[in-house]
């Protein structure tokens, strides 16, 4: 009662998103026991960051008293600035991430992820290595509660956007607008890249109408790796994953780099200093420990071949990839590593292999 009170008098722009947050949770926990399925956050991970950064990007649109129960709503308590005029710079936040929702959703519905019976691979492994009542712990805990609260996370650099003056954009605006939309680009073209791989992989055919960037000749060899290593993964052992963390750092500079924004202490003098920098560490540390996860189970699965792949190919940040090769150059290794991870023959070589 207390917490209620005094988000309502301090931060009373925080009350809707925390009240629909706490919904959130609440529902996808229950609906994740009803039907023994735990990837209920997942189906609406395309889509809460959206709502979030939206409802601060449009304050002045929403009324002052709430329709409904869950129905957006502008307390006449906040700054008649934020009531009565639209913040550029949170609007230009606000189309990245519509973008960044489609991008995803569209990923998501092709890979039948948005069906009540699909559930994330990982958990079913993950109930297999630990009891029952300890994974029923981890669904509550981490992945109803803390997921949700990392996408309510995704929503406070557009709070802080809002609460800035609300002037024309900036040099830096226009600058992280366009690389945030050049990572969406990226990240859509490693999603189709895969996708591509791994219809190729089920189905042994090569479908010629695939997104531009992912019309990928894929070989037999390919297949019977079983995990791609051509294109933007040549590169990256996960491109996508990579552009990920990159659009929400984007998205989390945009008012943090703002002329309008106090200047940060550099270096830090506390934890609070870092405090803006939140949601973009808290998604970036889950990626991390997710990635890690994910690439045990990959690694088990094939586990010369990714060994090898793990050797050859940083795991996000491509620049790093030529150097592993020249280590691996200097191991006389890199011959018999890139066959391993590249393949050999005529069909593979020159095919987006990294050097």
């Amino acid at each position: 009662m207390d917490f209620w009170r005094v988000l309502t008098h301090e931060a009373p722009m925080f009350v809707w998103p925390v009240k629909f947050c706490v919904a959130m949770t609440v529902v996808t926990y229950v609906l994740s026991i009803l039907t023994s399925n735990v990837s209920q956050v997942d189906r609406v991970w395309t889509f809460l960051p959206t709502i979030y950064t939206v409802y601060y990007a449009l304050l002045p649109l929403w009324p002052s008293d709430p329709l409904a129960y869950l129905f957006p709503y502008t307390p006449d308590t906040i700054s008649a600035s934020l009531r009565e005029t639209y913040s550029p710079r949170a609007l230009l936040m606000a189309s990245l991430v519509v973008t960044w929702m489609f991008r995803l959703s569209y990923n998501t519905w092709r890979r039948g992820l948005f069906s009540l019976k699909d559930e994330d691979y990982r958990w079913e492994i993950l109930r297999q290595k630990i009891p029952p009542f300890l994974f029923q712990v981890f669904n509550l805990t981490f992945i109803a509660i803390a997921q949700n609260i990392i996408l309510f996370l995704l929503g406070l650099p557009a709070a802080r956007a809002a609460a800035q003056p609300h002037t024309p954009l900036s040099t830096s605006d226009y600058i992280l607008g366009t690389l945030g939309f050049l990572t969406i680009l990226t990240e859509f073209i490693s999603d189709n890249q895969q996708y591509s791989f791994q219809t190729f992989k089920h189905t042994g055919k090569l479908n010629p109408n695939e997104w531009p960037g992912a019309n990928i000749q894929w070989t037999k060899q390919d297949a019977e790796r079983g995990f791609a290593t051509r294109g933007l993964w040549a590169w990256s052992r996960h491109p996508n994953f990579l552009c990920e963390q990159s659009f929400w750092i984007i998205i989390t500079l945009i008012p943090i780099l703002s002329p309008d924004s106090p200047k940060l202490d550099f270096p830090p003098t506390s934890l609070a200093s870092l405090t803006p920098f939140l949601p973009c560490v808290v998604l970036c540390s889950l990626f991390f420990s997710s990635t890690i996860f994910t690439e045990s189970i990959s690694k088990a699965k094939y586990p010369v071949a990714y060994s090898a792949y793990q050797e050859r190919v940083a795991m996000f940040v491509p620049l790093l990839t030529p150097v592993w090769g020249a280590l691996l150059g200097v191991q006389g290794r890199k011959g018999s590593v890139d066959s391993l991870v590249y393949g050999t023959g005529p069909d593979s070589k020159g095919k987006g292999k990294a050097e």
